[in-house]
């Protein structure tokens, strides 16, 4: 088994404004605002920043995952180069982190966190939520699916803007061989072990999308390496506590 990593970004590592990078590993930029669901997450540890991901899915909700939590997490939306302040840009402090009670930190299971926003977002062309798979669905291998943020492409290139990449699911068995905490019935295993394309630093929280619907979380993925797959919080799993959580507040 090899050491497995979180996914979330020290600001300390983004580009500085006007500096040039490749994509999101073996994907692209984004069409400007065609995902208008994506989220940047601004958090706050101390005295130190980091960077992650999460898609809105109501107007007063943004999910992601449990290890982007900070002592102050603000969330922009709108966003396609988030080192520049576009008008289409809201940003929104973050009233409640709401980790899920089992998150284990050691072993990444139950990597998902709901974010109650200070007020409710503006809903736009470039600002829109994602829907949500249904509880106890399961996605099956072969199945194409995508994932976009704004983490490394490469082991030290960031970029600006949003970037995307298809890729494919595959079996849970692939990733229980290749880490060591793998949980199929809450995560989701994706990305060919032969076609080099994936998802890492800085892509934490952001969604798995599959015929238009979130099936997963950016969790975590090999230390020092951009070969996939990763691992992905399977949403059907947490749909009970998702809805029960945002209908309770």
């Amino acid at each position: 088994m090899q050491l497995q990593i979180l996914l979330l970004l020290p600001m300390a590592f983004l580009l500085p404004h006007g500096a040039q990078a490749g994509e999101i590993i073996g994907g692209q930029k984004a069409q400007p605002h065609s995902r208008p669901y994506m989220a940047s997450l601004e958090i706050r540890r101390g005295d130190k920043s980091y960077h992650c991901g999460g898609f809105l899915v109501k107007t007063n909700f943004v999910l992601t995952a449990a290890h982007c939590k900070g002592d102050e997490i603000t969330v922009t939306l709108g966003a396609h180069n988030i080192r520049q302040r576009e008008r289409s840009q809201q940003k929104i402090p973050v009233r409640r982190q709401i980790l899920h009670p089992r998150y284990n930190r050691d072993t990444i299971s139950n990597d998902i966190m709901l974010l109650q926003l200070q007020h409710k977002a503006r809903l736009t062309e470039e600002v829109g939520l994602i829907d949500l798979t249904s509880a106890h669905r399961r996605v099956r291998p072969g199945t194409m699916c995508s994932v976009a943020g704004w983490g490394r492409t490469s082991l030290t290139d960031t970029p600006n803007t949003l970037q995307e990449v298809n890729l494919l699911v595959i079996s849970d068995e692939t990733c229980y061989k290749r880490y060591r905490y793998y949980y199929p019935s809450s995560m989701l295993c994706a990305g060919d072990p032969d076609d080099q394309k994936s998802i890492y630093l800085g892509d934490s929280g952001g969604p798995l999308v599959c015929r238009g619907v979130a099936e997963g979380i950016v969790s975590k993925c090999i230390r020092n390496s951009i070969r996939p797959p990763a691992v992905y919080t399977r949403i059907s799993h947490f749909m009970p506590w998702i809805t029960d959580t945002m209908r309770g507040i």
